[in-house]
């Protein structure tokens, strides 16, 4: 089958942004005077925005620390994440391996694409700007652009109907069991890279219906068909 549209999750599918997104959390706790976590803490909560992080890392913090929820209070939490992470968003973006070339085969091939991300659209525009990625974007969807966010049906639905495409000829590649319970919400193909966050857990385990090492691989399977087509 050919595909009209593909759409990518951001954070630990095209680019790797825990680093970034650590140090702004940990600078959130710095200012209210809590130990700092882990890297490797931190990138288990991604995939729900910053807000959603914050919280659960929090929620973590208190059953650890049940005395710090009488000084430290959530919406002053909430409020400086936002800060900190303007601070340092793209600062450590880093686009996996392929990530340029493959989005380039695909937009030449005339294949249109959409980023989706839970993460804020004013930040997504700026990480894949420091990636070099947001040129080949004809959508770029943030856990803010809807009233709703990944994995709800609706918005696949909105970049499908967004980019003038059927359903069935579309396609959205993620790092996790969000990203493809969205897909299969939606109705679009349910595509996955092995590596990313996931909370930790291998993706398999979310069974997408295809899994490709890299990124260069999905322009491969997208536009091998087209190119056969053509001989």
């Amino acid at each position: 089958m050919d595909y009209d549209v593909v759409s990518f999750d951001l954070d630990g599918t095209l680019v790797d942004t825990a680093g970034e997104i650590a140090e702004a959390a940990n600078r959130v706790l710095d200012a209210q005077g809590v130990a700092r976590r882990s890297v490797a803490e931190i990138t288990e909560l991604i995939g729900g925005g910053l807000r959603e992080l914050m919280l659960r890392l929090m929620a973590r913090i208190y059953l650890a620390q049940p005395a710090l929820a009488d000084r430290v209070r959530i919406d002053d939490v909430l409020e400086s994440i936002q800060l900190h992470y303007a601070a340092v968003v793209g600062s450590q973006a880093k686009p996996y391996r392929g990530a340029a070339q493959a989005l380039w085969r695909l937009k030449t091939a005339g294949v249109r694409l959409a980023c989706v991300t839970n993460k804020e659209s004013v930040h997504a525009r700026r990480v894949l700007d420091a990636a070099g990625l947001l040129q080949f974007f004809d959508l770029v969807v943030g856990g803010d652009s809807l009233p709703y966010k990944k994995p709800n049906a609706g918005v696949l639905r909105h970049v499908v109907r967004t980019l003038g495409a059927d359903a069935r000829r579309a396609a959205h590649v993620g790092d996790s069991a969000i990203d493809v319970e969205a897909a299969n919400q939606a109705g679009v193909a349910a595509w996955a890279v092995p590596y990313g966050y996931n909370a930790g857990q291998p993706i398999t385990q979310a069974k997408p219906q295809r899994i490709f090492a890299e990124l260069n691989d999905v322009a491969d399977y997208v536009l091998g068909p087209r190119w056969r087509h053509a001989a």
